[in-house]
């Protein structure tokens, strides 16, 4: 049994692939069943149970951000409407037990919000259970990691509380390092969704030693991201990724450590100016592994590093089950 953290499927389902430009999002017409015909079985394949669906509207061209982002939740409601018998939604503890793949929505930075922390009230009852401040950009709630002297604005400390008192899982993924400091200094819980350790490969999407021991000190899990220009350029194999988990576990112990791959494969695919100098031609994602089908060979791989019984259950599930049902609403 998988728990993702952090898989950009909405954003693959309303790409436009006749333009071939990122951020040009259409909604689905016609009877085309793409989370169906591509994600589904993967997901299922992979022994994935929970996978969370990060709602994404992030860049700085974005003139309706909230436009963006409710034209993927129109494909997570239509992805659950059209395979109610194999998938559900999460929105409670509760709902973590239904035996069918279970969805989560997320949001990947709030531009959403377009400025207002108030606004964050009606995506709690779309069903958004965790959320990211920030993408790599700043916004006007915090500082990314391309601003990282930028902290926290009035509206960023606004909604990081309310954050705290709904029970959504704050994620510091992108976030600034002032940004941390002072979610830090709020007092507040919080974990990472997908990020690397920085002292294995020197990127600041990665986590410093420092942030890892704040994660752990919060009680927080760090989803292990599987991208190759954070695990190693070099060499993005599996085993390099796992060098990545040992890091991790050293630092933060075990009960710290879970998955969120990331799968971005996809989306370059349909638009390869999602990484301009890549042009869609070359993987992302690591060597045997870019798709969540792939997860068994990540698991042997584990498995031969010497992760095995509760250790490796703490990794694929439970870690991340811990987070959620601490966090959200029992019913």
């Amino acid at each position: 049994m998988i728990v993702d953290a952090h898989n950009d499927l909405l954003l693959e389902l309303v790409l436009s692939r006749e333009e071939g430009k990122f951020g040009d999002l259409v909604l689905r017409t016609g009877d085309e069943r793409l989370f169906d015909r591509y994600w589904l079985p993967r997901l299922e394949a992979g022994g994935v149970a929970i996978q969370v669906c990060p709602l994404y509207a992030a860049e700085k061209k974005y003139e309706h951000p909230r436009e963006r982002v409710l034209a993927q939740e129109a494909e997570f409601r239509r992805a659950l409407q059209e395979n109610e018998d194999r998938v559900c939604e999460v929105r409670t503890q509760a709902d973590l037990d239904d035996p069918r793949l279970r969805l989560m929505l997320s949001m990947e930075g709030v531009e959403a919000l377009e400025g207002d922390p108030a606004a964050f009230e009606e995506w709690w009852d779309r069903g958004v259970r965790s959320a990211s401040l920030t993408w790599n950009c700043p916004n006007e709630f915090a500082g990314g990691i391309e601003t990282p002297d930028q902290g926290l604005s009035d509206a960023g400390r606004t909604l990081v509380r309310r954050f705290a008192e709904l029970g959504v899982v704050l994620d510091l993924a992108h976030a600034s390092e002032q940004t941390w400091r002072e979610v830090i200094d709020e007092g507040v819980p919080f974990s990472v969704t997908h990020a690397g350790c920085r002292a294995v490969v020197d990127h600041p999407r990665n986590l410093a030693d420092w942030q890892l021991e704040a994660l752990a000190g919060r009680g927080g899990v760090l989803g292990m991201m599987a991208i190759k220009v954070f695990i190693d350029p070099e060499r993005p194999t599996i085993q390099r990724w796992i060098d990545h988990f040992d890091h991790a576990v050293a630092v933060m112990g075990i009960e710290h450590v879970g998955l969120g791959a990331d799968f971005v494969d996809q989306v370059v695919t349909i638009s390869p100016s999602f990484d301009p100098a890549n042009d869609g031609k070359e993987s992302l994602g690591l060597e045997g592994f870019t798709a969540p089908d792939h997860y068994p060979a990540l698991v042997d791989a584990l498995r031969e590093r010497g992760y095995a019984g509760g250790r490796l259950e703490a990794i694929m599930n439970g870690n991340w089950l811990r987070i959620l049902r601490q966090t959200l609403p029992a019913a």
